[in-house]
Formats: structure tokens, sequence, C-alpha cells
């Protein structure tokens, strides 16, 4: 029986508090109720996108297959975070087990990861596209584009394999309330009571590799980019160039920005309410963006989207 007790206190107190968003606010039920509609948003969203490109033969190009792989992302992403924060808050549980925490961990540090380097992949196909159009056929095949999608898994998964088994192996003898809404490294180690200076450093050493490189291939891509739209004889060309340039580059000033601010500033301008706030935006509120602004600011998804209601009308009548 004593052997019993002392497992059980053992697990609460390896348990994680999550002190989350819904402590933050004055109307915790309405909030819930507000992040599971965007959820189910999301999802929605997302994953329309996912069987437009799917289905529809026009669709069936490298750049829309990218767009399904980033929305496929989308879905992982949020239902990292979001379906366990709305459950916990409706039972009225906070609490999380170290493993669950780990797995959390590394699910969201291999997405974000795989996410920045599927936005430097689609601003490559963009490059492509525009500056060898004739070429394009063959420099993103199908088999080029699977390498690609395949790379940028893999570049990911190494993040999450390599930052999280650390972060989780420290010893957290503080107070095991993580002020936070999920477990993110940052507020993880934060928790810790043993000298986490070097990690921190080459955590932001790996950052800053990982955003590095991304950013090196959209800037020169852009760069190449806006010199061939400048060239450009035709106003028509400009514009469809630009159209297809915007989108991308809109996404990416969201989630670049955000990740910029959580993993690279200094700590002296982090508050756990200013990092929660930029967490909700890019786990919770761009993947609800990126589907609208891929298919509203496109002709072909709304094409497309159009055929389906169509079909959909025609089947009814």
């Amino acid at each position: 029986m004593k052997n019993m007790n002392w497992i059980a206190n053992y697990t609460e107190q390896s348990d994680f508090i999550l002190v989350g968003i819904f402590s933050q606010s004055n109307h915790p039920a309405l909030l819930c109720v507000v992040i599971f509609v965007i959820f189910l948003m999301a999802l929605t969203g997302n994953g329309v996108l996912i069987l437009l490109i799917h289905f529809d033969a026009h669709l069936h190009s490298p750049m829309y297959f990218f767009i399904s792989q980033l929305s496929l992302m989308d879905v992982m992403y949020i239902s990292v975070t979001v379906p366990k924060m709305v459950i916990d808050q409706v039972m009225g549980i906070n609490k999380i087990s170290a493993p669950e925490c780990g797995i959390q961990m590394f699910l969201y540090v291999t997405l974000a990861g795989s996410e920045f380097f599927f936005l430097a992949a689609m601003a490559y196909d963009r490059y492509v596209a525009i500056c060898y159009p004739l070429h394009y056929p063959v420099l993103m095949s199908h088999k080029v584009c699977l390498l690609l999608a395949s790379g940028c898994w893999f570049l990911g998964s190494v993040d999450g394999f390599m930052l999280t088994p650390i972060t989780m192996m420290f010893p957290f003898c503080k107070s095991r309330e993580i002020h936070h809404f999920f477990c993110e490294v940052p507020a993880v180690m934060k928790l810790s009571c043993s000298d986490t200076s070097l990690y921190e450093t080459l955590m932001y050493l790996c950052c800053v590799l990982m955003l590095l490189i991304p950013v090196t291939v959209i800037s020169s891509s852009y760069f190449f980019i806006l010199l061939t739209i400048h060239r450009m004889n035709s106003a028509e060309g400009r514009k469809k160039a630009f159209a297809t340039c915007s989108s991308h580059m809109t996404v990416v000033i969201l989630f670049y920005g955000a990740a910029m601010y959580t993993y690279m500033l200094p700590n002296s301008y982090h508050t756990p309410e200013k990092d929660m706030v930029v967490s909700v935006f890019y786990t919770i509120l761009t993947p609800v963006l990126n589907p609208l602004i891929y298919s509203l600011r496109n002709k072909d998804v709304m094409g497309a989207l159009k055929k389906v209601f169509l079909l959909q009308y025609s089947m009814i009548h």
C-alpha cells in the first residue's frame, strides 16, 4: 500500500500544470467556445483545400502540391495544442504528464521546423515557375517535389529529435506550472532549476540556422523573381506573377515574424502573457488564415470550389 502511495505521489509530482490562456481571461467559457470554433474552421478550411487539390486535375501542379502539404501540416499543427486545451477547460483539468508533454513538444517542434523549410520550397517553386518557365516541368517534376517534401519533413523531425529529449532531461525542481497553453520549449525551460544558459545558447544558434537557411532561399528566390517581373513587357504577366507570389509572402511574414519573436529575441523582451499571445497567433490563428489566403486570392482554387458547388446543386435539383 505504501509503495502504491509513493507511485501515485511521484506520478502527481512528475505532472506539469498548464496555466493556459483561460486563466488570464475574464470570460473563459466564451473564449473556449471561440477557440473551438476557430479549430473547426481550421480543420474545415484546410480539409476542403486538401480535397480540392487532390480531386481537381487542374490543381495537380507543384505549387498546389506544396499548398496541400502546408494545409496538412496546419491540420496537425492546430490538433497538437487545441483539443487538449479545450478538453482540459471543459473537464476542469490542467495537468499534463511528462511523457505527454514530451510528445506534444516533439510534434510541435517537428511541424514548426518542417513549415520553415516548406515555405522555402514554395518560394523556390515560384522562382523556377517565373524565372525558368520553359524548364519548369523538368526542374519541378513530381519526383523532385516528393524529394523536396521528404527533405522538409526530415529536417523538421531532426529539430524535434534534437530539442525535445534535451529539454525534457533537465531536472524540474521549481514550480511545475508552465505559464503557457502547451509544452513549448522556452516555457518548459523556465521551470528547470539547473543552469540552462549553454543549452539556450545552442538552441538559439540552432533556431538561427533553422531560420537562416529558409530565409536565405526565400530572399534569393524573391530577389530574382522581382528582377524577372521588372523585365516583363506584359502588364498582365506582371500582375499574374505578383498574384501567385503575394499569397506566399503573406504567409511567410506571418509565420516567420512570430517564430523570430519566440526563439530569437532576448529574454528581456519576453513575458508569459506576450509569449502566449504570439503563440495563439501562429498556432491557432495562422492555420485558419492560410487556407483563406491561398483560396480567396487564387482564381484556380475558387474555380474548383465553384465547380464543386455547382455539381452539388445539380445533383440536388
